[in-house]
């Protein structure tokens, strides 16, 4: 019996101690042909290793908790060990009482180029600048959690935010694109300055009740999800009139236009027309989805 107790408690700390992310993380390397696919193999096994075994924050997560989610870098040159990718990130969040999972983070990083040696150890330190590549992978998956936790209690993604933050600023120091002002204005120095910035806190509000009072509510009662969904996209109408074609309103509608267009295409009506009307002036570039609302 002393045995079993033992190796319960063992379990159940093992639970709780468990890592944030179930990350499947790709290398594509299609485009490269004369070189050893070794290589990028290895690289995909070394990232996947990376991610999903590294505790990127204090929280506590059971196995069942960890968050779903994907990296894929497509290769589009390599020479010398050194990879210029573009980097494909997106996440998933559970919805409350259903097997359905909501896109959380969609994001398109066309500068995610670093140096990688065959071999070479991957280790998480956001207070030092080891590799790009290192820099990349910790800052997005700061983020992906980060975005999670927004989606769980308002504004609760601060802290992960934050480390996301540290990790730019430190990232600087490497000279690689995307960290800095200078990589434009759909970079990743943007987009972490931004969700932090006071100015866009309509984001960051419209994350908490499109999922937390909307979406968690569909399975007891659709209709008045579909009210409180129309809450938080009017919501993410404030930040357009302070920001018209804000990064963070494009990085919203990335993850949750197709979701949109299905979730008021079916079930209970309810009145639509000022909601098609605020989606087509904060996302006139998904019009012909918005199209299919009725």
């Amino acid at each position: 019996m002393y045995k079993l107790t033992v190796i319960v408690l063992f379990m159940l700390g093992f639970a709780t101690q468990a890592q944030e992310l179930n990350c499947t993380v790709q290398v594509n390397y299609s485009m490269i042909t004369d070189a050893n696919p070794q290589v990028f193999k290895t690289l995909e096994n070394s990232l996947n290793d990376f991610v999903n075994n590294t505790r990127f924050t204090n929280r506590n997560f059971a196995r069942n908790e960890r968050i779903e989610c994907s990296m894929v870098f497509t290769v589009t040159a390599y020479s010398n060990n050194g990879f210029n990718t573009a980097l494909q990130v997106q996440s998933l969040r559970p919805v409350f009482n259903s097997t359905y999972a909501s896109p959380i983070f969609n994001f398109n990083d066309k500068d995610a180029n670093f140096s990688y040696n065959e071999g070479q150890n991957l280790t998480y330190n956001p207070n030092t600048f080891d590799s790009n590549l290192i820099s990349l992978v910790s800052f997005y998956a700061n983020m992906i959690i980060a975005f999670d936790a927004d989606t769980f209690e308002l504004k609760g993604g601060t802290p992960y935010y934050e480390t996301a933050l540290s990790i730019a600023t430190v990232a600087q120091s490497g000279g690689f694109a995307g960290w800095n002002q200078q990589s434009g204005n759909q970079s990743r120095y943007f987009l972490v300055n931004d969700v932090l910035s006071a100015t866009y806190e309509p984001f960051r509000q419209a994350l908490y009740q499109y999922h937390r009072e909307a979406l968690d509510l569909m399975a007891d009662n659709q209709k008045e999800a579909k009210q409180k969904t129309i809450t938080a996209i009017e919501t993410l109408g404030q930040l357009y009139r302070v920001r018209p074609n804000a990064f963070l309103t494009r990085i919203f509608f990335d993850a949750k236009s197709d979701e949109i267009t299905a979730m008021f295409s079916s079930g209970p009506n309810v009145t639509i027309s000022k909601l098609v009307e605020t989606l087509n002036r904060i996302s006139p570039l998904n019009g012909t989805k918005w199209s299919k609302i009725h």
